[in-house]
């Protein structure tokens, strides 16, 4: 299954958000823009707007993502994105939206003006469901359901195949030698553009047919061609077979905004080459990959999606996911803990794994090894199933006020780690109300980096402290203590 995670501009969404996504596609120059579409066929887009990029109606960047409410329902089945970026959407219903930078009219709308949210591309196109968009640098593509091509936009190379080098500012059809011909898949270079026919037949803008064993290898995905085209050790004229010797090839990538190129072998096994993280990797180099995709999320610059990816959402869950599943599950638990009259489920085998106290506790023939409740009386409900949960989970989520007895009970444990944990949300979640009295719990329970840390804070912060009840509800020794520590640092000298 595809993690998106590996993405960096996706780690400004939360796991939810992640979650819900179905698909999605990072582009850019710097890999800084991205969209996705939830379950749900909510359209939503996030990142650096460049050239209104992102449809939101405006030029303002946004790391919160947006949601384009005009495209909402709508089930997209093609997108590609051109180096302006120019962005192009085909959805189940055949219509073509388009978006972004248009200075080379490549958005099909007959002008040049730089489109701020989704356009509807309607020119020459009635009546005609579109299937498959491509773009090229400044220039785009779409297919019919019918099998033809249309074309618009940049054509300093004749990349719009119309027989001229002059822009093309709406779509027009591609006719040449492709008259009478059904096409099936298009592709873009950055100043290129090529076609896959019903027969297996591979042509470009310059009407050139291609020899078949292309097609071959191909295996019914026009990209190769561009594998093939722009692979090189040095400058190809014409297409040259690579990987001869591996085994059967299942999928190949390459993106026309970076330098890398993929493949993936029958077997699984994914290789690279190309620029690499600034690396010249001259012939595939096998990866301990599993996917094509996570060639451009670790090593491509920028580490743009080669593809609109799907996320294969499965109910297969890793050890860890199956661990916190279970975590306070009555039907699947050995044993009950009950904290203020309230029951807290749980597995003596996690518990005898993850913790000395209760390996000890089940090992050793204390009396809890033979109940099937254990009552605990001296840490509060919240705390103790904040505790067990941890061990299920390796996470902590509490309010530093609760944190306060998850430290005490990390301390009596000999909990290391999550003493650490409690420390940390401590010292995130310090105030100047509760200040004083996370510094007598860090004195209390020995934490003498967390004691160091509410000191300081205390000091810094030291007319706003002295004016809290906590301050003045601590015994006569510890006010005593702080304040001659106090002085020492100077805390008074004004």
């Amino acid at each position: 299954m595809v993690d998106v995670s590996k993405w960096p501009l996706f780690t400004l969404l939360s796991a939810q958000e992640l979650a819900s996504i179905r698909q999605a596609c990072i582009f850019g120059a710097s890999a800084n823009e991205a969209i996705y579409i939830t379950h749900d066929d909510e359209v939503y887009v996030l990142g650096l707007n460049c050239s209104n990029c992102l449809g939101t109606g405006d030029s303002q960047s946004t790391i919160v993502a947006k949601k384009l409410d005009c495209l909402t329902g709508k089930k997209l089945v093609s997108l590609s994105y051109g180096s302006g970026p120019h962005v192009l959407l085909a959805t189940e219903e055949g219509e073509l939206y388009a978006w972004g930078h248009n200075g080379y009219s490549q958005l099909g709308n007959g002008t040049t003006n730089q489109g701020v949210s989704p356009i509807l591309v309607t020119t020459n196109l009635q009546n005609k469901k579109v299937t498959e968009v491509a773009c090229g640098s400044h220039h785009s593509l779409a297919l019919t359901h019918e099998g033809e091509v249309f074309a618009w936009g940049y054509n300093n190379c004749g990349q719009v195949g119309s027989g001229s080098t002059a822009n093309q500012p709406t779509p027009r059809k591609v006719s040449n030698c492709l008259q009478n011909k059904v096409m099936v898949s298009i592709a873009c270079g950055q100043t290129s553009s090529m076609a896959v026919a019903d027969n297996g037949e591979v042509w470009d803008e310059t009407n050139h047919l291609y020899p078949s064993f292309l097609w071959k290898y191909a295996k019914c995905n026009v990209k190769v061609l561009l594998v093939l085209l722009y692979f090189s050790l040095y400058n190809q004229l014409s297409p040259v077979q690579v990987m001869t010797e591996k085994e059967r090839i299942v999928e190949i990538a390459a993106c026309h905004s970076t330098h890398t190129s993929a493949a993936k072998t029958q077997s699984g096994q994914v290789y690279m080459w190309g620029q690499c993280r600034g690396q010249s990797i001259v012939l595939p180099h096998l990866t301990h990959f599993s996917s094509t995709d996570d060639v451009f999320a670790c090593f491509a610059t920028p580490s743009v999606m080669w593809r609109l990816l799907s996320m294969e959402h499965d109910d297969f869950l890793t050890v860890a996911q199956s661990l916190k599943k279970e975590f306070d599950n009555p039907e699947t638990s050995d044993l009950k803990f009950s904290v203020d009259g309230k029951y807290i489920h749980v597995h003596k085998a996690v518990l005898k794994i993850r913790c000395e106290h209760f390996r000890s506790m089940f090992q050793s023939h204390w009396n809890e090894d033979m109940k099937e409740v254990i009552e605990i009386d001296q840490f509060s409900y919240p705390v103790y199933r904040s505790f067990l949960e941890f061990l299920y989970t390796d996470s902590v989520d509490l309010p530093p006020e609760d944190a306060i007895g998850l430290l005490d009970l990390a301390t009596s444990y000999c909990e290391n780690r999550l003493k650490k944990l409690c420390q940390h949300i401590i010292k995130r979640g310090i105030t100047v109300e509760n200040a004083f009295s996370l510094l007598s719990a860090a004195i209390r329970y020995d934490a003498e980096d967390l004691e160091e840390f509410c000191f300081k804070f205390c000091v810094n912060h030291l007319t706003e402290v002295t004016q809290t009840a906590a301050f003045w509800q601590i015994d006569g020794n510890m006010l005593k203590e702080f304040i001659c520590r106090a002085s020492h640092c100077g805390a008074f000298k004004n």
